[in-house]
């Protein structure tokens, strides 16, 4: 047999195994590693040497090539029993990549563009003294990438509280319950309603163009004003001293950034009528409680997504039927640790530089999958699935909503589906939660209310053990105004799913899911505005401030400064964007 026809049946097993062997392995339920769970892996080994002449082998494994961020480097010396293994990350991933080398025994090769770097990490001690540094990334290769160390991510006396009875004390999720219900409107409020009137020289009617749809309201409320006392982003007040309700105003000098408040009972009744069956009636607590808002041009930033140090968890969530839990498995994917990669509940200092808003992920895994209705007997429970960097921590599952970011840089908000399964070589970041609030109707081709938004158990809305809704909940959308998109981040003060998708509806939003709930951690959003080397800290709600952390005077924001125990999501300008009005 010649070495062309031996080549080409190799190749064509090789194809096979890609195509159907893997995806087959990934897929049975059976344990695994997390590296097990990445199907777009792809990894090389050279033989290495140390400076003390110790002969070993380097696998390097790039997590997923089309993200080309994320990196595990895993080193195995001949007089040693135990295998090291490092978490690297690439900051700069559409042009730099790392290479092992066999020319190169003693460290790494770096290729960016057409420059090639060598860094010397098996030849020196620089690999172990980066590990047990106390810095969470620790650089490497002047700079070029980082080391991903473990860290303690900080959580409140709220959350430690929670933790400890969901965790250690039998019973507990009962007094988590009932602790919901009874602190459910601690942080409603509603607004201050007057006539507006306009003092001499404001600049009324020139507001800049390319805003959001404004929401959709009764029209007796057309010309009032209605104000807060609790909004702490700064906006551009056109000589106004208060807001158009649903109207948007600009965030002060951050481009691209607005916000908006709103009271459901000011909503277009036409609006606050329609889809009675799916959609409940609003009592007069929630009617009248203030939701806040805030848009982000979707042509200026992208958005990103990280894990917390401890949240979401990977394993079983107990709020799932037993039948479907498979206990030979430590968890619905087959792992039940992250390890040995490192999630570090904080953004890498070039990702952190351009940043100008963060906001808290969705549930829990505690809470994250299905108890009751069809998706509590699929894919055993439905838990929630998400993904950092193009690594998959756990399947996004069909029948969620789902937030996604392309490699391209787009961002989706969708239910996802079995057949977006083929699309995942692509995704870069995703987080599902629960189902839709608002999603677009393909026969009707108009956004409608989630089918379950008024079914406590299938739609797993969570809040108290007898079904007591009204709590504070924060939720994101997608509204497109011409060829513009923006994303919308909304924290309600005392709502249920039935008030966000009213608030979602007037705004005309496209989709909406819901994402975290009951306290301000939970719904936590911060923007950011640099004036010099000044980092301007402004919180969606005053009461956030408590959150950050200061040192020598100056504010240490949440997860940028610091490591968090909790998911987070993060919007980040466009390269070419910084510095346009």
């Amino acid at each position: 047999m010649t070495g062309q026809v031996l080549f080409r049946l190799f190749a064509f097993f090789f194809a096979f195994y890609i195509a159907f062997v893997l995806p087959a392995s990934q897929e049975a339920d059976v344990p695994k590693t997390i590296l097990e769970l990445q199907q777009f892996r792809q990894s090389h080994s050279v033989p290495v040497t140390s400076r003390r002449v110790r002969q070993g082998t380097a696998t390097l494994v790039n997590l997923n090539p089309a993200v080309n961020a994320w990196y595990l480097l895993r080193v195995a010396w001949k007089d040693g029993n135990v295998e090291s293994a490092y978490h690297l990350e690439n900051p700069a991933p559409q042009s730099r990549r790392l290479l092992l080398d066999e020319k190169y025994p003693s460290g790494l090769v770096i290729a960016d563009g057409t420059a090639r770097y060598a860094c010397d990490l098996f030849g020196s001690d620089g690999l172990d003294k980066a590990k047990v540094s106390a810095r969470i990334f620790y650089p490497l290769c002047e700079g070029r990438i980082y080391l991903r160390n473990p860290a303690a991510g900080n959580r409140t006396s709220l959350e430690a509280a929670t933790e400890f009875l969901r965790d250690r004390l039998w019973g507990g999720e009962r007094i988590i319950a009932l602790g919901h219900t009874l602190l459910g409107d601690a942080q409603r409020e509603t607004g201050k309603m007057q006539a507006e009137a306009q003092p001499e020289g404001a600049r009324v009617g020139k507001e800049p163009a390319g805003m959001p749809f404004p929401a959709l309201l009764d029209a007796k409320y057309a010309n009032r004003l209605l104000t807060s006392d609790n909004l702490g982003i700064e906006w551009e007040r056109f000589g106004k001293t208060g807001m158009t309700p649903g109207a948007w105003y600009g965030a002060s000098g951050i481009p691209g950034v607005y916000v908006s408040i709103l009271q459901p009972d000011l909503i277009d009744p036409a609006i606050l009528r329609s889809y009675g069956t799916t959609v409940n009636a609003l009592d007069s607590m929630e009617a009248a409680s203030l939701s806040y808002l805030v848009a982000f041009d979707l042509d200026r930033f992208e958005l990103g997504y990280a894990l917390g140090t401890e949240h979401p968890r990977v394993g079983w969530s107990n709020h799932m039927l037993e039948k479907m839990r498979n206990s030979a498995l430590p968890g619905p994917d087959g792992i039940g640790t992250v390890s040995p990669l490192v999630v570090t509940g904080l953004l890498n200092p070039e990702e952190a530089r351009k940043t100008v808003a963060t906001f808290t992920g969705g549930f829990k895994r505690a809470h994250g999958a299905f108890q009751y209705g069809e998706l509590a007997l699929r894919n055993h429970g439905s838990h929630y699935g998400f993904i950092e960097n193009g690594v998959v921590f756990s399947k996004l599952q069909p029948g969620l909503a789902t937030m996604v970011a392309l490699t391209d840089g787009s961002i989706e908000l969708k239910t996802w589906t079995e057949a977006d399964d083929k699309r995942l070589a692509k995704i870069k970041h995703a987080r599902q939660n629960g189902v839709p609030l608002i999603e677009f109707d393909a026969f009707s081709r108009v956004p409608v209310p989630g089918a379950l938004v008024n079914r406590w158990g299938p739609g797993n809305w969570s809040g108290s053990g007898d079904r007591s809704l009204r709590t504070m909940r924060s939720g994101a959308a997608l509204q497109r105004v011409g060829g513009k998109r923006y994303l919308i981040y909304g924290v309600f003060s005392s709502a249920t799913p039935s008030a966000m998708a009213r608030t979602f509806q007037a705004y005309r939003c496209d989709y909406a899911m819901m994402l975290d709930m009951n306290a301000l951690e939970h719904t936590y959003l911060a923007v950011y505005r640099r004036i010099g080397s000044t980092m301007i800290v402004n919180h969606l709600l005053k009461g956030m401030s408590v959150l950050e952390k200061s040192a020598g005077g100056e504010v240490i924001p949440r997860f940028l400064g610091y490591a968090d125990n909790r998911d987070f999501i993060y919007m980040m300008r466009r390269n070419g964007t910084e510095g346009k009005p």
